[in-house]
């Protein structure tokens, strides 16, 4: 039984997690893992996070006209990093539930000290046929382990010479076939219960208007010092989750 302080954390925690979305175009589930992680335990947040991410991303995937073609250029990719999902969420009922946080914290850490420097990997389309699906089983296999999308996926979303609408496109595509076969995988091993879908629900509607506020953001602050502070803040949460679970 979830209790009423949880409930206003879940959903203060989905309101920030879709504000971050609304700048960026990413983070919803990072930041609502990261911060739930630290209330409940990495199955929980894992259930709680599935309702809001899939649909703040269908939104994010049909906005922006080009899903087909971005579909055609990315099939391999997106496919591999769907079905490694279900490989990743057979080893999780498997692995210490404290080296899942940690490697979480850890991908986190990883994902904003990248960020942070600024450095950005360059993979020409030559490349891109094995490159895709090779980054595709290690995204699928963290994502089903530790229920984060980001690591390494948007970075080589980023790489591949996308437009900033393309990206952002690209990165809602990825995110909602991710939630998909996360939720799945969470369901066929029993670590779906109803109660948590309910919150998982109850967690939408802040994340929408979130999502309204961190648009306006966007048009009023300037993206690098949101992404500093934000990435900053992600380091700091990670090692956090990563020393709480050693």
């Amino acid at each position: 039984m979830i209790d009423p302080i949880t409930h206003v954390i879940i959903a203060a925690t989905f309101l920030l997690a879709g504000t971050v979305k609304g700048v960026l175009g990413l983070g919803l589930p990072t930041v609502s893992l990261a911060l739930l992680t630290v209330a409940t335990d990495l199955p929980t947040a894992m259930v709680l996070l599935l309702v809001p991410s899939l649909v703040t991303n269908l939104w994010q995937a049909f906005i922006g006209g080009e899903f087909v073609a971005l579909v055609t250029r990315l099939w391999a990719f997106l496919l591999v990093a769907t079905v490694m999902i279900w490989v990743g969420g057979m080893l999780f009922v498997h692995v210490e539930l404290g080296y899942l946080s940690s490697l979480l914290g850890l991908l986190l850490m990883i994902y904003a000290s990248i960020s942070l420097a600024g450095y950005r990997f360059r993979i020409t389309p030559q490349y891109e046929s094995w490159a895709g699906p090779l980054v595709g089983v290690l995204n699928g296999f963290f994502t089903g382990l530790t229920g984060s999308f980001v690591v390494p996926g948007v970075m080589y979303l980023q790489s591949i010479g996308l437009t900033r609408s393309q990206l952002i496109q690209s990165m809602g595509i990825l995110f909602t076939v991710s939630t998909l076969a996360l939720g799945f995988t969470l369901h066929g091993n029993s670590l779906l219960p109803s109660e948590l879908g309910i919150a998982s629900s109850m967690g939408l509607v802040p994340a929408i208007v979130g999502m309204i506020v961190g648009r306006r953001i966007r048009n009023r602050m300037s993206e690098a010092t949101f992404r500093r502070i934000f990435f900053g803040a992600l380091f700091i949460l990670g090692a956090y989750i990563t020393m709480i679970s050693l």
